[in-house]
């Protein structure tokens, strides 16, 4: 389930922003201006206050900017916006009503960190010292007590993301495979993605030869009205040198992968392709021992940049699609080299809108 309407009209309305400025050169001198310019006041729209609400364009502008949106960075190009996820209300366990205040307690003798205290309808577990062990909820006679996830907790695959002692969202880069279903998945808008949007658009004014390359899921997002002739058309008004659709790319690395399988299995062995960036993170972090297993030909996203660097070394490369791995596909040793950037569609929207 994807996130409102409302979380992605403030994402876009930063994007644009951010966007807008860079084009005019004006970033550094206003971008602390944002946050006031969207968030005016005197009354809060989506939370508490206007200072937080002003606080988290401030912290969508700095990943906008490709930053972290705090002081630390862990290098994941998908990160928490803390002030938005303190606002998260959900514990991981809950007393619900079935619960009958008898006089055992056994939920509150199971729990061994002090976590639960008797009520006066129900008992109630204090989240700040809570572990998660879930011996309450195995305990209790009437089965009262829920455990319930967080959004992005519950979406994600791998199981990346814990909470901090503050309730905050915490996602391990080293488990986290970067296929941004938390951030879909998050009712506030509190995981997101660095953007490229600036560096591109500074090659764009810097007149460098840059080259967008569209992946083959481009033209069945916008409808049957939106072909790759039409984006090729739009790019290049855009300022772009020209477009490639990376379906070409799909067909080199289906001929490439094929005389590699062969090979294979002739040896006994089989392979998995090395398409999408998410899966083969997947593979590598919890099945190592499969990791030889994965095709050594390049991504179709990686084979047209070689191609295009071939025949333009000096150029800068563009990758445009729907996905947030492919972002972290970008800064791996063999495919670094050929592609600079990677942008969603909706950043590129901005990108168009900040153009008109």
């Amino acid at each position: 389930m994807y996130a409102d309407e409302n979380v992605i009209k403030i994402k876009h309305d930063v994007l644009y922003e951010v966007a807008k400025l860079a084009f005019a050169g004006e970033l550094e001198e206003k971008k602390d201006y944002i946050a006031n310019q969207l968030i005016p006041g005197p009354a809060a729209h989506f939370r508490c206050c206007i200072y937080k609400e002003r606080e988290i364009i401030r912290q969508r502008v700095r990943l906008a900017e490709g930053k972290a949106p705090g002081p630390v960075d862990d290098g994941n190009v998908i990160q928490v916006i803390s002030s938005a996820c303190e606002d998260c209300p959900i514990s991981s366990y809950t007393v619900t009503e079935n619960c009958q205040n008898c006089l055992g307690k056994a939920c509150i003798n199971a729990c061994k960190f002090g976590a639960i205290e008797p009520g006066r309808i129900r008992s109630h577990i204090d989240p700040q010292k809570c572990k998660e062990c879930g011996k309450c909820a195995q305990a209790c006679p009437y089965n009262a007590i829920a455990h319930l996830k967080r959004p992005c907790k519950f979406s994600c695959p791998v199981n990346a993301i814990t909470y901090d002692e503050y309730g905050i969202s915490v996602i391990d880069e080293k488990k986290c495979i970067r296929c941004g279903k938390c951030i879909h998945s998050c009712p506030f808008g509190a995981i997101a993605s660095k953007t490229f949007i600036v560096p591109v658009i500074e090659a764009l004014k810097a007149g460098k030869h840059i080259y967008a390359m569209a992946a083959p899921a481009t033209e069945g997002q916008f409808g049957v009205d939106i072909t790759m002739a039409s984006w090729k058309k739009a790019m290049k008004e855009m300022g772009f040198t020209d477009f490639y659709d990376v379906g070409l790319g799909g067909d080199m690395t289906a001929a490439y992968e094929a005389e590699e399988w062969a090979e294979a299995y002739k040896e006994g062995n089989k392979k998995v392709t090395s398409c999408c960036p998410a899966f083969v993170e997947f593979v590598e972090k919890n099945f190592p021992m499969l990791k030889e297993n994965i095709s050594h030909n390049p991504s179709p996203m990686a084979a047209i940049a070689k191609y295009i660097k071939k025949n333009d070394p000096d150029c800068k490369v563009v990758f445009i699609g729907p996905c947030t791995a492919k972002k972290a596909e970008i800064r791996k040793d063999g495919i670094k080299e050929y592609v600079d950037s990677a942008l969603t569609f909706e950043e590129l929207q901005a990108l168009f809108d900040a153009r008109e």
